[in-house]
């Protein structure tokens, strides 16, 4: 959790006069505080990928074994001194989502799991690296504007499926005899349709039914009649302009507008996410000092002028109408 969220002390009366409190709410303020902690989840990421190697490990196990319980008591520490600066409110450090996630995986990390529970506590210690994200502002902002957009993307999304679903029956339809591997029955149509919207080798699955299963890939690379083990129906058939048509209005509708239908939502929910945290960070300046922040100002006189300039637009118009009345 960034440390302009914390609670300030100053503000809470009696408990301000607490030099714990006081001393553990200027330590998680320090810059350099969040800056060390980002460097111990970046250890910690790097320490997870050295031990993916046997003989890495068979090596300096013990060695990455300590500097991995001196991670986790890192971050032990960080999560308790967070809690401790907040004084009698230090539950308030659970209403922060981030938080929440970091003191899950470090609790985690903290079980004796053995065995057939070994596997939780190694994707527990693989999660670490997502706390970079807690870290970060900035990439706080980008996975909230994910999360925000994903009521959007739904219907985007389901938009995008019933397109793939008309295009797969008849790909089955169309298709079929030709080119029984991409086009068999409707599951494998969909999984081909996949390969098409995401642009990777389409030109091939394209000209297969442009110039029939037999000619295209030529022979000597590929032909169905090589594979007896396929166990289809075969009759290659060159369709050049249905399957043009089919395969480029595909991509044309899926990759070129559906796609960019989710990057605009993307875009969109960034937008306004980035607009609550400016607006939830000058709330909390003004009720941290009692006065307005500079951007506060800012934004009140561009809506005066804003305002005005609507106001000197309706009386143009206005002087306007009434010339030509006269």
């Amino acid at each position: 959790m960034p440390a302009e969220t914390l609670p300030d002390p100053e503000s809470q009366g009696a408990e301000a006069k607490s030099p714990i409190v006081a001393a553990a709410h200027r330590l998680v303020r320090w810059p350099w505080f969040d800056r060390f902690i980002l460097l111990c989840i970046a250890g910690a990421a790097v320490l997870v990928g050295l031990e993916t190697g046997p003989q890495t490990v068979a090596r300096y196990g013990e060695l990455l074994h300590f500097l991995d319980e001196v991670v986790l008591w890192v971050f032990a520490a960080e999560a308790a001194l967070k809690m401790l600066a907040g004084g009698k409110r230090w539950h308030d450090y659970f209403r922060d989502p981030w938080n929440l996630f970091d003191f899950t995986i470090v609790v985690v990390c903290f079980l004796p799991l053995n065995g057939q529970y070994a596997a939780v506590l190694r994707l527990a210690r693989v999660l670490r690296t997502l706390r970079v994200v807690s870290a970060v502002p900035k990439l706080q902002l980008l996975v909230g504007s994910l999360l925000k957009s994903l009521p959007s993307m739904a219907w985007v999304g389901l938009l995008l499926s019933i397109l793939f679903y008309i295009y797969a029956v008849l790909g089955v339809f169309l298709f079929r005899a030709n080119d029984p591997v991409h086009f068999h029955d409707l599951s494998r149509s969909m999984l081909s349709l996949f390969r098409v919207v995401t642009l990777e080798d389409w030109t091939d699955i394209m000209y297969t039914q442009m110039f029939g299963s037999d000619q295209y890939p030529p022979p000597r690379l590929h032909t169905y009649a090589a594979d007896p083990n396929l166990g289809y129906a075969y009759e290659p058939k060159a369709m050049p302009v249905v399957g043009a048509l089919y395969f480029v209005s595909f991509v044309a509708l899926g990759t070129m507008i559906m796609l960019n239908l989710f990057i605009g939502v993307i875009i969109n929910s960034m937008d306004e996410a980035q607009a609550e945290q400016e607006q939830r960070q000058r709330r909390k300046h003004l009720e941290a000092t009692g006065q307005a922040s500079l951007s506060d100002e800012l934004a009140v006189l561009t809506h005066e002028v804003e305002a005005l300039q609507e106001k000197v637009k309706a009386a143009y118009r206005s002087a306007l109408d009434r010339e030509r009345e006269g």
